[in-house]
C-alpha cells in the first residue's frame, strides 16, 4: 500500500513538473540534450520530465538599458537604449549576451563617430540607432530609440 502510495505521488510530481505555463508576452526556449529543441508561445505545454528543460524566458516586450561613458576630449555621455526582441529563434542564442552586445555597440559607435561630442543628442542618438541597428539585425535584436545626455 505504501509503494502504491509513493509511486502515485512521484507519477503526479512528474506530471506537475512537465506542465510549463508561459505568461503573454513572452517566449521559452526549451533545450533537449543541450541542443534547441523548441520555442513555447504564450500559453500552457507539456515538456518531458529529465528530458527537456527551459532554457531562456526571452520577453519580447520592450527593455531599456542605460549606460554611462566619457567620450574623448569631451563630457561624459550618458545614454538609455530601448530595445525589444523581434525574432525569438534567433535571439535566443545571444540573449544572454544582449546588454552587453548592445552596451558595446553603443559606445564603439560612439567613439568611431568623428564628430560625436559636438553632434545635436538627436542626430546622435538616430545614428547610434542605425549602427547599432545594423550590428543587431541578423540576431533578432532591435533597438527602438537612443536617448543621450552629455554631463
Amino acid at each position: 500500500m505504501i509503494a502504491l502510495l509513493s509511486i502515485i505521488l512521484v507519477l503526479m510530481g512528474l506530471s506537475i513538473s512537465a506542465v510549463k505555463r508561459v505568461p503573454a508576452g513572452q517566449v521559452v526556449s526549451v533545450y533537449r540534450h543541450g541542443k534547441p529543441r523548441r520555442l513555447l508561445q504564450e500559453g500552457t505545454h507539456m515538456l518531458v520530465p529529465g528530458l527537456d528543460r527551459v532554457g531562456h524566458r526571452i520577453n519580447l516586450g520592450g527593455q531599456v538599458l542605460e549606460f554611462r561613458e566619457p567620450l574623448p576630449n569631451a563630457h561624459d555621455v550618458r545614454g538609455t537604449v530601448y530595445w525589444q526582441v523581434l525574432e525569438p529563434e534567433r535571439a535566443d542564442a545571444v540573449i544572454d549576451q544582449a546588454d552587453q552586445l548592445i552596451r558595446g555597440g553603443a559606445l564603439a559607435a560612439l567613439r568611431e563617430d568623428p564628430a560625436a561630442a559636438e553632434a545635436d543628442r538627436r542626430d546622435l542618438g538616430a545614428r547610434l540607432k542605425l549602427a547599432m541597428n545594423q550590428a543587431l539585425r541578423d540576431r533578432g535584436v532591435m533597438v527602438t530609440r537612443v536617448e543621450l545626455d552629455f554631463a
